[in-house]
Order: structure tokens, then C-alpha cells, then sequence
């Protein structure tokens, strides 16, 4: 077997499902929590003014201020955490340069992702988070927060704060 075939994605769902994180595992793995996540999803929100389905991967630096983002659709396949998390780590190399130099983190990434649907957690929300985790990681950046907006309004997982304004519009009707 080849390098390049032992790390290629696979379409077997077994595996694609081991690319995905629970809540409850969101949860346990210690995101540092936003201090006022409010401010933050209604700067992303006008910054890019995302429809469903659409991406915001956002780094943050001290103060919880945004360094850099960057909004990019999402593909038209299966979930999966492998994809996921090369699509953001596209996204991160294009606004912001690496920080594996240094010890620890010192910028942390969020990642707002709009869809359809109410803001329950879904298996494509848990293979955002496992790209998420894996691309902050091979970025050498600290993993922050998952939150979803969708017609119904925003939610951070893991923490359950969440909020009606701003809120999804395109698909699955007006707020």
C-alpha cells in the first residue's frame, strides 16, 4: 500500500463516522468557553453575512478579537470530519500564517458554521467538530468554540449559550 492510499478519505461510513465527535465528548475535551459569544457571532454574521450551507472559520486573538476569517461553502457530500477539516485548514493558511513554532497557542480558532435546521446537534455538526479540533491542531492553534446559525438562531455547543438574533435566512425560511 502507498503512502498517498493509507491516507486517503475512504467512503466507508465506518470509518467516515470515526471523523466525528459527540457532544458529550465536545464537552468533556475542555473548549475554552467565549466570553461574550454574543458579540462575537454578530461580528462574523455582518463581516460575511452567511446563508446555508456556509463555513466561517475566524482565528481570535488576545481579547477575543478577530484576527482573521474567512467564510467558504460546504460540499455537497456525505459528512465528513477528514474533508472538513482540510477545507478550514485551506481557509486558515489563506488569512493567517501558522503558529506551530511556538510552545503553546496563543490564537484560538472558532468555526460558525449556518445551516438549515434547528440548532440541535446533527452528524455533520459532530464532523465539523473533528475538523475543527484537527485542523487548529496541525495549524498550531487552540481549538475554540463550535456554534451553529441556523433560522431559528445560534448555539455554542458544548456550552449551550445561544441566542435568536442574528439568525440564519435563506434556507428553511426567515427567522
Amino acid at each position: 500500500m502507498t503512502v498517498a492510499a493509507a491516507s486517503a478519505p475512504t467512503t466507508d461510513p465506518t470509518s467516515r463516522l470515526a471523523r466525528t465527535v459527540e457532544p458529550a465528548e465536545w464537552t468533556a475535551s475542555g473548549i475554552p468557553l467565549l466570553r461574550n459569544p454574543r458579540e462575537i457571532v454578530t461580528g462574523l454574521h455582518a463581516r460575511h453575512r452567511p446563508t446555508p450551507p456556509t463555513a466561517v472559520v475566524a482565528v481570535l486573538g488576545p481579547g477575543e478579537r478577530v484576527a482573521a476569517s474567512a467564510s467558504f461553502g460546504r460540499g455537497t457530500g456525505l459528512p465528513d470530519g477528514w474533508e472538513f477539516r482540510n477545507a478550514l485548514l485551506d481557509q486558515l493558511r489563506r488569512v493567517i500564517p501558522h503558529d506551530l513554532r511556538l510552545r503553546r497557542p496563543i490564537r484560538t480558532a472558532v468555526l460558525l458554521y449556518c445551516r438549515a435546521g434547528d440548532g440541535r446537534w446533527t452528524e455533520e455538526d459532530g464532523a465539523w467538530m473533528w475538523g475543527l479540533r484537527d485542523a487548529c491542531t496541525l495549524h498550531g492553534l487552540r481549538c475554540g468554540a463550535y456554534i451553529t446559525l441556523t433560522p431559528h438562531g445560534w448555539r455554542v455547543h458544548g456550552d449551550d449559550r445561544q441566542g435568536r438574533r442574528p439568525a440564519a435566512v435563506g434556507l428553511g425560511g426567515s427567522p
